[in-house]
């Protein structure tokens, strides 16, 4: 008797245990947000009624980062889009084409990149900045730094 009410008692322990565990909330491996773009955020500053905006997804697990973008009112047609390397107020180099080398830039831009271990690092330290380049801007007409959301 004693051993069936110890089981039912073991049974029902690990039933509740599993429930509980379950219910718990499990920590999101993703990060979503937006980066607005600017002339204003060009270092120097660009004067330009161009704007843009990215949304943002990046898995803290597999360090995937997908994107997609859009921009209005460019000088003329964007040459090239990338992530930079750089802090706010500091220019760097390009770390990843968001455009086809040397094919027109699209209108969204929509894309997806695994990062490095050392790029993620520079991603999530907010070390990051999206450029839209065009002929006019070769240095970039819009700029918008990457801040991602505190964990």
């Amino acid at each position: 008797m004693k051993t069936i009410i110890l089981g039912r008692a073991v049974v029902l322990t690990l039933a509740l245990l599993s429930t509980a565990l379950w219910a718990v909330p499990s920590q999101a491996a993703t990060q979503s947000f937006k980066v607005q773009l600017s002339g204003a955020q060009q270092v120097p500053a660009v004067q330009t009624g161009a704007t843009g905006t990215a949304d943002l997804t990046y898995n803290t697990t597999t360090r995937e980062l997908t994107w997609s973008l859009s921009y209005s009112g460019l000088s003329g047609p964007a040459t090239m889009v990338h992530f930079h390397n750089g802090a706010s107020g500091m220019n760097g180099p390009a770390v990843i084409w968001l455009s086809k080398r040397g094919s027109p830039v699209e209108n969204p831009l929509k894309g997806q990149a695994q990062l490095t271990a050392d790029q993620a690092k520079q991603f999530l330290a907010g070390d990051w900045y999206i450029n839209v380049h065009t002929a006019a801007h070769p240095g970039g007409e819009i700029r918008g730094q990457v801040t991602p959301p505190s964990s």
